[in-house]
């Protein structure tokens, strides 16, 4: 413990701060880094997909916890490194301030630009209009029952209730076309 003390001691008041700030910051740093790989921010089984047309996003979010955090790590540990590097404490402060923004900056840009790449995964059944699918289940003619067609709607295959105006059923494997979504995302179907 003398050691500790003596080195302490030792320590211009700046290289203090850095010292204060890098230990408890470093290891709130990996605690997050652990928990974001292991605690996920992945949705419960039972959330419920929406579909939301004026959903653009998360705005560039510049000051927030993990911002912080990650500034507050690289201020401290820049700051030791340029002041045990001989710096002087104004070089070693404005170089530590600097790096702790860069990093913030990079954070908040890192965080920005996934959020730009999450999909909803929610299928917006409008996209089937004007495609082309093949019958899986035949569909009667006139609307007397719903039938089932397989079409790519939103990149994925999807097999989903159809019906026809047409005078005849749509057999199974035929080819047909989209031209209407109804009430209960039922599509309205003819025969191509």
């Amino acid at each position: 413990m003398d050691s500790y003390s003596s080195w302490w001691g030792s320590l211009t008041f700046l290289l203090k701060v850095y010292w204060a700030l890098a230990i408890p910051f470093t290891i709130f740093f990996l605690l997050q880094m652990i928990m974001s790989f292991f605690a996920g921010g992945d949705h419960p089984d039972t959330a419920v997909d929406h579909e939301i047309d004026s959903d653009h996003g998360i705005a560039f979010q510049f000051i927030t916890f993990k911002n912080m955090v990650g500034f507050f790590t690289i201020f401290a540990w820049t700051g030791i490194a340029f002041t045990m590097g001989g710096w002087g404490q104004g070089l070693s402060l404005t170089f530590a301030t600097l790096s702790g923004l860069a990093m913030m900056t990079l954070m908040a840009s890192i965080f920005y630009f996934m959020s730009k790449m999450n999909s909803s995964g929610t299928m917006k059944i409008a996209e089937a209009i004007g495609k082309v699918g093949e019958v899986y289940l035949s569909i009667p003619s006139k609307r007397a029952s719903t039938g089932k067609i397989q079409i790519i709607v939103g990149g994925l295959l999807r097999t989903l209730d159809a019906v026809t105006d047409d005078e005849e059923n749509i057999p199974t494997g035929k080819q047909a076309l989209v031209s209407q979504v109804l009430d209960n995302n039922l599509l309205l179907v003819t025969s191509k």
